[in-house]
């Protein structure tokens, strides 16, 4: 038999095989395990789902015809959709009244970008484990602008900076153009993802106070006695020298990814780290905490919106 004629010989046997389970009961699975009986296709997994056709509608409605019991979901509205002969028509597969909530704990996805965030339980809490680092980055020498696009900054415009310490914002960028009120300072989403929201100056108190209970909330300047320590992840690896009182005992691991300046330097990486809240001080400035590399205390500041702070963003 000539090279070609066993070609053709192998091909026949491995479409012969791989045709096969089409005629008989399928299982997909990483433990080789046997479909059970009672199923004509088995799917098992510890870590991922079943995802079935996602459609327009106009793209459910070309199908043509349909078979009865067709299953699809629409992407217009976000529904599951089944076909049902006898009413010619397409009906909406209802959900229960049962939600999967979210465990603090356990990572989530920022679905504009497939970005992933740790996150730490505080006290009664939820925050991200790491900054916010969504956007498109812009130079530090421009004003973030109201385009309908999340813009950030990178420390001295450099993209491996934001992978490390994320992004960094202008106060009305990070608010989305859209500033808290006296009758709802906080829960504001801002750029944060959904179920997320910007911490107001009151939720970075509540954690203080939870951390070290001798914080001075209303204090301007650094207080209490080690609420930065326990804020701080430990070592030399990010933090300068002598990165005093790091514990990370709270989980939060605050890196320094100092800040962008209004004349568009970048300045302070490695020595401190800013979060902006999302309380209003006074006028065109807004309340900020600060961690030093030489401090276990943290600090709390005013200071002009066009400064460029990371983020820290709190489970609604």
């Amino acid at each position: 038999m000539n090279t070609l004629s066993r070609l053709f010989a192998a091909t026949g046997l491995i479409l012969l095989y791989s045709a096969a389970p089409l005629f008989s009961q399928v299982g997909i699975n990483s433990d080789s395990g046997a479909p059970d009986n009672s199923a004509m296709l088995d799917v098992k997994s510890t870590s991922k789902g079943v995802l079935i056709p996602r459609l327009t509608q106009m793209q459910i409605e070309a199908i043509t015809p349909p078979v009865n019991g067709l299953l699809v979901f629409c992407t217009d509205d976000s529904k599951f959709y089944a076909y049902i002969a006898s009413l010619n028509a397409w009906k909406e597969v209802l959900y229960g009244t049962g939600t999967l909530t979210f465990t603090c704990g356990n990572p989530i996805t920022d679905v504009r970008d497939g970005k992933t965030y740790n996150t730490v339980l505080i006290g009664t809490q939820c925050w991200m484990k790491s900054n916010l680092n969504t956007g498109i980055s812009v130079s530090t020498g421009q004003n973030q602008t109201n385009n309908d696009t999340i813009e950030k900054y990178c420390y001295n415009n450099d993209l491996a900076n934001c992978d490390v310490y994320g992004g960094l914002y202008q106060w009305d960028e990070m608010m989305n153009y859209t500033a808290a009120s006296s009758s709802n300072p906080s829960g504001r989403q801002g750029i944060c993802p959904a179920g997320w929201h910007i911490p107001s100056d009151a939720e970075w108190c509540q954690m203080n106070l939870y951390l070290d209970p001798t914080y001075t909330c209303s204090w301007i300047g650094y207080s209490g006695l080690d609420a930065g320590g326990k804020l701080k992840e430990t070592g030399t690896a990010h933090w300068a020298n002598p990165n005093t009182g790091a514990t990370n005992s709270s989980g939060f691991t605050a890196l320094p990814g100092g800040g962008r300046y209004p004349d568009g330097t970048s300045k302070d990486l490695t020595y401190f780290t800013y979060f902006w809240s999302s309380t209003s001080s006074f006028s065109q400035e807004s309340w900020y905490m600060i961690l030093a590399s030489t401090s276990s205390q943290e600090g709390r500041y005013s200071n002009a919106r066009t400064f460029g702070f990371s983020i820290r963003c709190l489970k609604d």
